[in-house]
């Protein structure tokens, strides 16, 4: 059987992938899909493994050419998802975990309706910001920007079908695992309230 799609979203900073890095060491039947983009690669990043780095030029003539299922434009840089590494994984059976912002998962469900795709929340702004801080990848202007910015993403969320807060870590990689293990037995996975925890992120 072909694998299944599953889009994972989140403002930068609410732990996204450190979560689908923990789903894939206890799901041995999910892939991670490799994104291309034009950002600079961080010291502790490898190529081919947590992105494809390529040159502005190069991902445009990849755009141009039709070779992304979706690409967008986060913080100035380009990042897209090749169909060809793609297919390949979803024709072997495997589910494959797309990590990607709120622009490529609108694009993902226009041409995949069946998509499983769920979207992972702070559980502050507050928090928010102490983590971009603690991670120390941006300077003080960057974390600003990527706070400012997580306010317009969360205002997507409700277009997922799932959505997880990441308060607890563990609890919030069990809570990613049962809600693909309950697609996959043809189920809907229980639906946690969280109408108030977005309208107080919204607030800010």
């Amino acid at each position: 059987m072909r694998g299944r799609l599953i889009v994972i979203s989140a403002p930068s900073g609410a732990g996204k992938t450190s979560l689908v890095k923990a789903l894939l060491k206890r799901d041995t039947r999910l892939a991670v899909s490799v994104s291309h983009t034009t950002r600079p690669k961080r010291p502790d990043e490898v190529s081919g493994k947590d992105y494809f780095f390529v040159k502005p030029a190069t991902f445009a003539s990849m755009r141009d050419a039709g070779a992304f299922l979706e690409y967008a434009t986060v913080f100035g840089n380009a990042y897209g998802t090749a169909h060809e590494q793609l297919d390949r994984t979803l024709a072997s059976g495997r589910d494959v975990v797309l990590e990607i912002d709120w622009q490529g998962a609108a694009q993902v469900r226009a041409r995949f309706p069946d998509a499983l795709s769920v979207f992972v929340l702070p559980p502050s702004m507050e928090a928010l910001l102490e983590r971009l801080e603690v991670r120390g990848q941006d300077g003080a202007e960057e974390i600003k920007r990527r706070w400012r910015q997580a306010v317009d993403d969360i205002s997507h969320c409700d277009e997922f079908n799932y959505t997880v807060v990441n308060n607890d870590f563990d609890a919030a990689v069990s809570r990613l695992a049962g809600i693909i293990d309950a697609e996959r037995r043809g189920e809907q996975a229980q639906h946690e309230c969280v109408t108030a925890l977005v309208e107080n992120l919204l607030r800010r």
